[in-house]
């Protein structure tokens, strides 16, 4: 799931229907936690990955067929596309997986989530992110203390069992943050083609590695978990790109890069409401913490100023 740069202002007079989409989008991205949940329930999480990017490839390359947009043939691209396909799904979507298998889609998506502020410590250390800001700074703060009160807290209580799941889904976070990063390479492609290139790239790893390691022909997956892996593909990853790019035009990049905060209450509330979960206090105060710190590291400083300043006018 990217997460978008930061540019120019929201663009006036946008139709509400591209407002309704990003809310779609946020719902596609924050629902992804519980398909897979639901997945791997019956199916292990090399052949749903697997499984997932092969569909999702397949799906986006139909749509630049019909859009006209040819994929590129030089083997540098192609190279590139394949590390991106690490960074941005084959490691962190595998990761994700595993983790599921023992830890709630309600806390995978709280801790998935930090992408944004990875991404900027990211920038910071390679001196790519200018000088940090107060706001910036204060969003790392929070998102992180969000982190240690889930993840800590738990170690500390004795219930490390899930210890290594948690971590693992803070490294998928890692992995986004590095794919966006590196995903600066492929500035004058139309940005569906990379999306497609990735997964297609993605699959053409997974899926041997899937019949080695899994061999599927042997499972016996449930017709929920094979429903969860097709809206996995279909919704969380084929429309879900399909509405990104579209928003990038209509919205902008700062505007689309709300879902990176509205996936996370949707995603918890789609747990809660589908799958029965429930969240300890400290998970509730880490999502504070985790909402409030994305939010100041994705909303310019000017903006999110001026929006204090007139909450607490109302007084």
């Amino acid at each position: 799931m990217p997460t978008t740069p930061l540019a120019a202002s929201v663009r006036p007079h946008v139709p509400a229907f591209e407002w309704t989409l990003l809310a779609v989008l946020a719902t596609c991205w924050g629902a992804s936690y519980t398909f897979i949940k639901i997945g791997v329930a019956t199916i292990p999480p090399v052949t749903l990955i697997a499984a997932r990017t092969l569909i999702a490839g397949l799906l986006l390359l139909a749509v630049l067929r019909v859009r006209g947009v040819r994929l590129p043939k030089d083997g540098a691209t192609w190279r590139r596309f394949a590390l991106q396909a690490c960074l941005n799904s084959v490691l962190p979507f595998t990761l994700i997986a595993w983790a599921e298998r023992s830890v709630d889609a309600g806390l995978a998506t709280i801790l998935n989530s930090t992408s944004p502020i990875f991404i900027f410590l990211l920038g910071w250390g390679l001196g790519g992110a200018g000088k940090p800001t107060l706001q910036r700074l204060f969003g790392v703060g929070a998102g992180l203390a969000g982190i240690c009160l889930i993840v800590g807290f738990e170690a500390l209580q004795g219930l490390g069992h899930s210890l290594l799941a948690q971590l693992a889904l803070v490294v998928a976070a890692v992995c986004y943050g590095c794919a966006a990063m590196f995903g600066r390479v492929f500035k004058g492609l139309d940005p569906m083609v990379p999306a497609a290139g990735s997964l297609l790239s993605g699959a053409a790893l997974l899926v041997p590695a899937s019949l080695a390691i899994d061999r599927p022909w042997t499972l016996a997956p449930s017709a929920a978990s094979m429903l969860a892996v097709l809206a996995l593909a279909v919704l969380s990853t084929a429309l879900a790109f399909t509405i990104y790019f579209r928003l990038i035009k209509t919205l902008g990049p700062m505007s689309t890069s709300a879902q990176a905060y509205l996936r996370v209450p949707i995603g918890v509330t789609i747990g809660v409401v589908c799958l029965g979960e429930t969240l300890a206090a400290t998970a509730w105060i880490g999502l504070a913490c985790v909402v409030v710190g994305v939010v100041a590291m994705t909303m310019p400083d000017t903006q999110l100023l001026r929006r204090g300043l007139r909450f607490l006018r109302g007084f």
